[in-house]
Order: C-alpha cells, then sequence, then structure tokens
C-alpha cells in the first residue's frame, strides 16, 4: 500500500515565505495527529560538526518547535553522543558544538537534550521485531519521549550511499553501544603508535577488558562488550573501531535500530527530509563539499522509508552539477549515489525497511500548491 509524502519546492514570494511553507507542509503530513497536549516531543536533528555547515539551518527547527507548542506540546531537539571520537563524543562537546552551530534555545525555542546522556550510554534495549538482531540499544530520551519528530538532511554517505530519516532514526538515535552494533562485529582495537599509556582506558572499562602490554594497552576481544566507553575517554585517539562489517549488514542493522527508535510510539511519528546542499558525505566531517545537485525541495511523511525513497528519486531525478564529486550519473535518471560511492548498494537499507515493517517504499507525492492559485 501507497503511503502519502508531502512536497514543498523552494520556491518562496511574498504571500508565503519558506518557513510558512514548512508548517503548511508539516500540517499537510500530519502533526497534529503526532502531537497531543502535554506530549513530551523529541525533536531529532543532527547538531552538525564544527567546520561543516550542510546540515538543516536551525531557524527551520524553530518553526516546527513553534508549531509543536500551537498544538500543546512540549519540544526538546535531541541528539545523541558519536561513536568516534570527535567535537561530539561526550554531552558536554555535543551540546557546546551544537550551540556553536546555531541550535541555541534563543534561535530554535527549545531545550537541547542529548537522548544518551553524558557519555553515550543511558539506554535501554527494546525489542522491535527485526530480523537480525533480538534487541536494539536505543537512547533513553527518545524511548521516553511521547512523539517523535525527525528532521533530517537528505545526502549522499560514504557508508550508506545516502543518509535521511531511516538514518537520523537509526544511528542518530541509538547508544554509543548501538553504533558500534550497527558498525563492527568484533571489539575496538588500540592503534599503538598513537597509544600514550595514560590508562584512561583501563580506568573506564568496566569489563577489565584492557591491559597494558609491553607499555601499550590491549582491548581482550573475547571480555569486551563493544560499549564503546573506551573510544570516547582515549584523547589520543588510539582506540579505534574496526571496520569489518560489510556496509549491506550495516544497512540492514540500521535500519532494525530505526524501528526500535519508534518502539512504543504508537504512530506518534513524524519525518521531515531537507533536499538541500545535498553533499557527498555525511555531515559528521568537519567540513561539507559541494552539493551535487541543486536545492530540490522538503518532504515530510509518517512514513520514513517512503520518505527517503521519494527523496532518493528526486535527487535521481536531478540534473547533476558538475565539477563536484559526483563522477557518473550527471544526467536527469542517473544514479547519483552510486555516482559518488560506486561500490555501496543503496537500496539496500529500503529493502530492509520495508521487509521489517518499518515502512513502504511505495509513495504518493503530493505536491504542495502555491498559497496564491495564481502561483508565485
Amino acid at each position: 500500500m501507497s503511503s502519502k509524502v508531502h512536497f514543498a519546492d523552494m520556491r518562496a514570494g511574498s504571500r508565503e515565505n519558506l518557513f510558512e511553507k514548512l508548517r503548511r507542509l508539516v500540517d499537510a503530513a500530519g502533526i497534529m495527529h503526532v502531537v497531543g497536549k502535554a506530549d513530551l516531543t523529541a525533536v531529532k536533528v543532527h547538531f552538525g560538526e564544527k567546520g561543516g555547515h550542510a546540515y538543516v539551518r536551525p531557524v527551520f527547527l524553530r518553526h516546527i518547535v513553534e508549531r509543536v507548542k500551537e498544538l500543546g506540546g512540549k519540544p526538546f531537539l535531541t541528539d545523541s553522543n558519536t561513536l568516534y571520537p570527535g567535537e561530539r563524543k561526550e554531552a558536554v562537546s555535543a551540546l557546546t558544538c551544537g550551540i556553536e552551530n546555531g541550535f541555541a534555545y534563543a534561535v530554535a525555542g527549545a531545550p537541547l537534550i542529548m537522548c544518551d546522556g553524558l557519555r553515550g550510554h543511558s539506554s535501554r534495549r527494546v525489542n522491535p521485531g527485526g530480523e537480525l538482531l533480538k534487541s536494539v540499544d536505543i537512547g533513553l530520551e527518545v524511548l521516553e519521549a511521547d512523539a517523535l519528530i525527525a528532521v533530517s538532511h537528505f545526502k549522499c554517505h560514504e557508508l550508506t550511499g545516502f543518509g535521511g530519516a531511516i538514518k537520523n532514526l537509526g544511528m542518530g538515535c541509538s547508544s554509543r553501544e548501538g553504533k558500534l552494533e550497527q558498525h563492527s562485529t568484533v571489539a575496538p582495537k588500540v592503534a599503538e603508535s598513537y597509544c600514550t599509556a595514560c590508562a584512561a582506558c583501563l580506568k573506564a572499562c568496566a569489563h577489565d577488558a584492557i591491559r597494558f602490554v609491553e607499555g601499550k594497552a590491549r582491548i581482550d576481544a573475547e571480555s569486551c562488550v563493544g560499549c564503546g566507553r573506551c573510544i570516547t575517554i582515549c584523547e589520543e585517539t588510539a582506540i579505534k573501531i574496526q571496520w569489518n562489517a560489510e556496509a549491506p549488514l550495516v544497512m540492514r542493522k540500521m535500519a532494525e535500530y530505526a524501528k526500535g527508535a519508534l518502539y512504543g510510539k504508537g504512530g506518534k511519528g513524524l519525518f521531515v527530509n531537507f533536499i538541500t546542499q545535498v553533499s557527498p558525505a555525511c555531515d559528521c566531517y568537519g567540513h561539507s563539499d559541494a552539493a551535487i545537485v541543486a536545492d530540490i525541495g522538503i518532504l515530510a511523511s509518517s512514513d520514513p522509508v517512503a520518505l527517503d525513497q521519494a527523496c532518493a528519486d528526486l535527487v535521481n531525478q536531478a540534473q547533476g552539477l558538475p565539477g563536484t564529486a559526483l563522477r557518473s550519473g550527471l544526467e536527469p535518471g542517473g544514479d547519483k549515489f552510486r555516482g559518488v560511492h560506486p561500490e555501496i548498494d543503496w537500496e539496500v537499507t529500503l529493502e530492509h525497511a520495508e521487509k521489517i515493517g518499518l515502512g513502504s517504499r511505495s509513495y504518493e507525492l503530493l505536491r504542495l500548491e502555491p498559497k496564491n492559485s495564481k502561483g508565485w
């Protein structure tokens, strides 16, 4: 059965600016059926990394936040700690990064709360009924929220081909242990050339999985539970994820985690994708490369699978921009995601998400009509 996906292009005028258009879009997608009076509403965003600029602009979030408040909800912006060492590896640095990137209360109108706590370990395992994983480890504040609105920047991704609503839910709402479970099937490894024997990782490990051998830290894979705490503790970035999981397996696990992020919500979820500044890689980098297609628009749906499928189709239907990371598929109809990451079968995420009941790849695209009948 087809799901409804609502689409607003980037046109604006004196009768209606883009922010007003966004409000009409989320109304058309049914935000009033998602947010109820006094609902604690998680607005899941990506705070962006320092140096990047392609993430969704915080001023757009303000208008979604205001609509939630008008419906009687209590919104908060949320993101999760990263698995890799960087500006967002723990809550203090992550929230500082978010504020410096514009996600302050004065701009967005909502408080910032990390969904997985101070170091990425505030979480709970739930069983959403997947195929590969018996349970998934989701940030506690996402599970505790009454409603969830995921606002995602749709772009290419070096591991999954594209990143949109499913990735924002699956990877973005999981704990550090959950991220490690998705990315790797073995324990992290110490790059001995970086290790200074400071012993911070040894003190942080709650499972006695780290010891010193010849003056360097070493992780015992059999004792390691994959919590990922040592990765964030190491200031020398000597502890690395072993990227052994093949991309298709990562994508399938991510889809199951996305279903877990919606556990217990009972349909109280809304998903908004911005197809703007479609960068060739994830927003987790400290830079944003040139967009591979022109800005297309904003889409919203109660079905994250249909939403991501519609976004992927619109990107592929667009004319690719020369002089960018896009190496093939520039013509309308060309595969833009394989044009940037030719080795990635990006459709695996959508196929598995549909298979496990997260949503439908079949959709009806409903274009938001101009506010005035004569057009812009």
